[in-house]
C-alpha cells in the first residue's frame, strides 16, 4: 500500500522555482518545453518562473505560437467530439470543482482547444499523459493565471 501512495506524490523536481532563463523571449511571455515537461514564465533580468507540467501523450503533442484567449477559474468541462471517440466512457459535460479534469483554473490558447489548466491528478505532473492540454498542479496553475492577462503570448516548443 505504501508504493501506491507514494507514486500519487507528485515529483519534486517538477515544483515551481525562479530559474535562470536565456531564451529570446519577452518578460511577461511562456514558454512550454514539452521535452523537459516544464512550462517558463519569463521574467526580467534573465530569469524564469518555472512550473513542472503534464504534455500530450505521443500522438498529441504539438507547438507552435498562440495567444491566451480567455482565462476561466473552476472551469467547466465538455470534451470535445474528438475525445468522446475515444473514451466514450467520459461524461458529456461536467460542472467545474475539484473533481473536474481541469482543475482550479483554465487558460485558453487561441481558438484551438488546447488550455493551460489545472488537474484533479497532481501525480501526472512531470508525464505525457494528456490529449495535448498542459497540465500543472492546481497551486502552480492559480499563480500563473494570476500573474498573465489575456493577450499573454505562449510558445510551444
Amino acid at each position: 500500500m505504501q508504493t501506491a501512495a507514494i507514486e500519487r506524490t507528485p515529483d519534486p523536481r517538477y515544483e515551481r522555482q525562479v530559474v535562470a532563463f536565456d531564451g529570446r523571449q519577452k518578460p511577461g511571455s511562456i514558454v512550454i518545453d514539452t521535452q523537459t515537461k516544464y512550462l517558463y514564465l519569463v521574467q526580467p533580468g534573465g530569469q524564469a518562473i518555472r512550473y513542472g507540467i503534464g504534455v500530450g501523450r505521443p500522438g498529441f503533442v504539438w507547438s507552435g505560437m498562440k495567444t491566451i484567449s480567455q482565462k476561466r477559474e473552476w472551469p467547466d468541462w465538455t470534451p470535445p467530439a474528438e475525445m468522446l471517440q475515444r473514451r466514450p466512457d467520459l461524461p458529456r459535460h461536467m460542472a467545474g470543482g475539484p473533481a473536474n479534469p481541469l482543475g482550479a483554473r483554465a487558460l485558453y490558447l487561441g481558438s484551438s482547444l488546447y488550455r493551460i489548466h489545472g488537474t484533479n491528478e497532481p501525480h501526472t505532473i512531470g508525464q505525457s499523459v494528456s490529449s495535448g492540454c498542459i497540465r500543472m498542479m492546481n497551486e502552480d496553475v492559480i499563480d500563473l493565471y494570476e500573474r498573465t492577462p489575456v493577450g499573454t503570448k505562449v510558445e510551444v516548443l
